[in-house]
């Protein structure tokens, strides 16, 4: 006989131990105290930014080598500040100039203007704003300084993620309409997805980028005034005034640890994070690789931060909704079209003609007309000088990028090695090659050259290796399996692949080589004074003996040979990457 006694019965749900919250594990206590230790420390950094005293924009820059960790601690502060704002920048400029056409004939002109405008430029026209902004505070020239590296990394990343908007896949597009998916959530669940592997390699090229003007950035001349903040930049400017190669050596120590910290614990988890975006249909057998990532994926801090922000997340769905859905039409009548784009077009003019008067009335009371032909004749110069960077660069990089990108076990190895010579600033090897250039008798018209690759070459080298990444794997595999001789493998399969994100490479890679030419092209190491003749020099001592109106005529010049090439030569290979080459 069956006993039904409440003893026999089978024990009820939940049971005691479902009833039990997990504990904090150890990678738990490691992830939180990690967190804790970043937080404590932006907040003491942060509070030293914002010291006040009668001498706060000129810093005394001790060289001692004990005062380089703190130096360093502060000019990375910057970096991330400026790289935030930088992410911040693109996604609203890109996402605009994508989705709207007459935006578009607007916004993309302008980037290859501010693209071209050098660093030393940003900063002669911001630094006095900044300043009067936060009077007797050190934040003012914080602020001037986080700006001019912000400007040295945000057209980069522009660049990438409006490549990878217009050449998105048409399925994508059709999926997003299918599913009423509303503006914002197509730019978080589409847009940015999709971005992701090009703008995570161009972020690692633009933050390599910041460190190179990281000098120019903390240590300002302007005429006859000059501003100081703590910085490695500084430490290094300091040092190469007074000639001490020793001291420049430990510098270019601890940048390479900084480096490498960096690498380690911030880029290498992005990339490796990055891969759940690629839009393929088979798995790769080797996928990047993060031990950080892999203790963050394993913790369950991260959890616990996110899961007050989902309401704020699911608020913002709901508050985003008025603003329409992201089936924009395919097509519009053609009247309606034509009426708003005289609208547009009478505008814009309108403010173009504004500016050139306002310009023309400025110029005919201070520098004159003249300085623009022998800008010119000088902008030619740096012209050939930065067409040399890129077609070197070309036929160097490329091979080498296509070869990492492919092969998932070689980008792990190489990747670190890759962004320490990427996010290396350049600019500390300077005094070395002004050494070498003395001894050698190699004029600085030559020698420039190689100082402005060292800050350049990189943006072709990371596009590429972002583009052969990008290449499906079910390609990769089709090529191996159909066993392709290698002339055909590079012409049906790796030239077309990595050619659209060539031409953002190359893009700013020629922007990044016209900014680089203001610290080539005008070289100090302690009583030795090197020039070359070229618009860039001709900006730096503009710059330093206070001109304004001589920089602007350099700025205006240097944007003009960078519109004119690239609305002749990169904007119609943009086009045919959109038309052709976009997978």
């Amino acid at each position: 006989m069956e006993d039904f006694s409440p003893m026999a019965s089978t024990r009820s749900f939940p049971t005691r131990g479902a009833l039990r919250r997990p504990r904090f594990s150890p990678v738990d206590i490691v992830v939180f105290a990690a967190i804790a230790v970043v937080l404590f420390g932006i907040l003491r950094l942060a509070h030293a930014m914002n010291s006040s005293s009668a001498t706060a924009h000129v810093a005394v820059i001790s060289t001692r080598p004990g005062e380089l960790p703190y130096y360093a601690l502060r000019s990375l502060l910057r970096m991330f500040i400026a790289f935030f704002l930088s992410v911040a920048f693109t996604f609203v400029y890109a996402t605009a100039a994508a989705r709207s056409r007459r935006a578009r004939v607007v916004l993309i002109p302008v980037l290859d203007i501010l693209q071209s405008v050098p660093v030393l430029g940003f900063l002669a026209i911001t630094i006095t704003f900044f300043i009067a902004l936060f009077p007797g505070s050190e934040l003012g020239l914080e602020c001037a300084s986080i700006f001019a590296i912000f400007t040295s990394m945000a057209w980069n990343m522009t660049f990438s993620m409006y490549h990878s908007l217009v050449t998105q896949p048409e399925e994508l597009d059709e999926a997003a309409r299918m599913f009423r998916l509303t503006k914002w959530e197509r730019f978080w669940r589409l847009d940015v997805p999709s971005s992701m592997i090009g703008l995570v390699w161009n972020g690692m090229m633009s933050f390599g980028g910041g460190w190179f003007f990281l000098a120019a950035s903390e240590a300002i001349s302007v005429g006859d005034k000059h501003y100081t903040l703590p910085g490695i930049g500084s430490y290094v400017q300091a040092a190469v005034d007074k000639g001490d190669m020793g001291e420049v050596g430990i510098a270019i120590v601890v940048m390479v640890i900084m480096v490498v910290g960096v690498n380690v614990l911030f880029w290498r988890p992005l990339v490796a994070y990055s891969e759940k975006f690629r839009v393929e249909t088979s798995e790769a057998a080797e996928q990047p690789k993060s031990h950080v990532l892999s203790l963050l994926r394993q913790s369950r801090v991260p959890g616990y931060i996110a899961r007050p922000l989902r309401p704020v997340a699911r608020g913002l769905d709901r508050a985003t909704r008025p603003f329409g859905l992201a089936e924009y039409p395919l097509r519009t009548p053609r009247r309606k079209r034509t009426a708003g784009d005289v609208v547009f077009a009478g505008a814009t003019g309108a403010v173009i003609l504004w500016g050139i008067y306002r310009g023309a009335v400025y110029f005919d009371h201070t520098a004159g007309y003249g300085q623009f032909t022998r800008c010119l004749g000088l902008g030619f110069l740096t012209f050939l000088r930065v067409a040399v960077v890129v077609l070197v660069s070309t036929v160097v990089w490329v091979p080498v990028g296509a070869k990492i990108g492919m092969s998932p076990r070689l980008s792990r190895y190489a990747q670190p090695v890759v962004q320490v010579l990427a996010s290396f600033p350049a600019i500390l090897l300077f005094p070395f090659a002004i050494v070498i250039f003395l001894d050698l008798g190699i004029s600085l018209d030559y020698g420039g050259v190689l100082l402005m690759a060292l800050g350049a070459q990189w943006y072709i080298l990371f596009n590429v290796i972002a583009g052969a990444s990008a290449i499906p794997t079910e390609l990769r595999e089709m090529a191996e399996e159909f066993r392709f001789p290698w002339k055909q493998k590079w012409r049906e399969l790796i030239l077309p692949g990595i050619f659209p994100y060539y031409v953002t490479g190359g893009i700013t890679a020629a922007g990044g080589a016209w900014n680089a030419s203001i610290v080539a092209e005008i070289a100090t190491y302690g009583r030795h004074h090197l020039a070359a003749s070229g618009l860039g020099s001709y900006i730096a001592q503009a710059t330093t003996r206070g001109d304004f109106a001589d920089v602007l005529t350099g700025i205006i010049v240097m944007s003009f040979y960078v519109v004119v090439v690239n609305r002749l030569l990169w904007r119609p290979l943009y086009h045919l990457a959109e038309t052709r080459y976009s997978l």
